[in-house]
């Protein structure tokens, strides 16, 4: 009955370690959960009164399918303020959630055979959105060693005459791993000459850490402007995940409007309420609100990381960006399955194993919960490590 694609496409090991967390928990369990890549802040206040705001004016009918002109221009000017990206109304696209961006953009330019560049660790959607296009995805390993980034020789290795696409993910989910402006450089260098499409996630572009300076995949040169799909949202810096906001931005027009045909005969445009008040997270009115939240993480993440690498048998790379830590824990358990199945099962701590992003021996661990919480999980995990067998 089923179509052979679906079955091709995996559920979300994030969320279904978070629903199992839930489950466990309404069963009287006692459970904390750092599986959930969801920050644990409100919306500010401003983005909210801006949806009020929206409701009493009535503003609640269908829009353009690709955004309100209010709303693509908020995205146009913020790419110009941010990233120095200059971006046409025509060239821009809302979309519910990054996902649903990369949704259109996957079944926009693949074809069935064509290869697509991932370096793993990965976001778990990647390679499952690409197989359901027809697509084969081509993982690139990185490791501790390397802060989890790849190389401009192993970008090199990875390309054949099938290869249509390269994500990029910066800061990375789930390692934290931010490129810097000469790494991005060097893979830029790479893909001179070819027809590569670059997909950049930069969905936790606001939170880094250390004074480190985010820098655009687009932003690098003319070439990679051209090649470069831009995918960035509200979800996790302006605490919007229930919001349901993303957008993308292309050089490439006729890119946009298939992305846009699509979505057309698929849902059409997103929540009217959303993108009246995604404009106040675009305008800069909630940049106080995501800066208090950008300290509160960063403090989190010191403490944590400190935390973890107390534990014997456990190490993790500091990450500059984003709010996870990719734990190390082959010493104890290579298996990651085996071992977040056991952390839960006895010690009633849920994290996401790394086999799910795609390279096994670590666990994701999320600190957008409070501090008590985090110091109190890290310590579950200490005892645990302490009697693992």
């Amino acid at each position: 009955m089923l179509s052979q694609r679906i079955q091709t496409l995996s559920e979300s090991l994030t969320m279904a370690i978070t629903a199992l967390a839930q489950q466990l928990r309404a069963e009287g369990r006692d459970v904390m959960g750092f599986s959930a890549g969801e920050p644990d802040f409100d919306t500010p206040e401003v983005i909210k009164q801006a949806a009020i705001e929206a409701l009493e004016k009535g503003m609640t009918r269908y829009t353009a399918v690709d955004g309100t002109p209010e709303l693509k221009a908020a995205i146009c000017a913020k790419l110009k303020r941010d990233n120095n990206l200059d971006y046409a109304a025509d060239q821009v696209i809302a979309s519910n959630g990054a996902k649903q961006s990369l949704f259109n953009l996957f079944q926009a330019v693949i074809d069935p055979g064509d290869e697509v560049i991932i370096p793993a660790p990965y976001w778990v959607t990647y390679p499952e959105l690409v197989r359901y296009s027809g697509g084969t995805p081509v993982t690139i390993p990185t490791d501790d060693s390397t802060a989890f980034k790849i190389t401009p020789e192993q970008l090199q290795a990875a390309i054949t005459p099938k290869t249509k696409m390269l994500i990029l993910t910066s800061p990375s989910n789930p390692t934290g791993a931010v490129y810097s402006k000469a790494e991005l450089e060097a893979l830029a260098e790479v893909l001179k000459g070819t027809d590569i499409l670059v997909a950049s996630d930069e969905m936790y572009e606001k939170l880094v850490y250390d004074n480190v300076t985010f820098t655009a995949a687009a932003s690098i040169s003319d070439d990679m402007f051209a090649r470069t799909v831009t995918i960035n949202g509200l979800s996790k810096s302006v605490a919007m995940t229930g919001w349901r906001f993303g957008y993308c931005a292309s050089a490439n027009r006729e890119l946009v409007k298939a992305m846009k045909k699509l979505q057309s005969q698929s849902t059409s445009n997103i929540n009217a309420i959303t993108q009246y008040a995604a404009i106040r997270g675009l305008d800069g009115s909630a940049d106080a609100d995501i800066e208090r939240m950008r300290r509160a993480f960063e403090a989190r993440r010191d403490e944590a990381v400190a935390l973890f690498n107390a534990i014997e048998g456990l190490s993790v790379v500091k990450p500059e960006g984003a709010f996870y830590l990719f734990v190390n824990h082959k010493a104890v358990e290579t298996d990651s399955m085996r071992f977040a199945e056991k952390l839960l099962e006895s010690a009633g701590v849920a994290v996401v194993p790394g086999k799910g992003f795609g390279v096994d021996g670590y666990f994701r661990f999320s600190f957008a919960t409070d501090i008590e919480t985090i110091r109190k999980g890290i310590g579950r995990i200490a005892e645990f490590v302490g009697s693992y067998r």
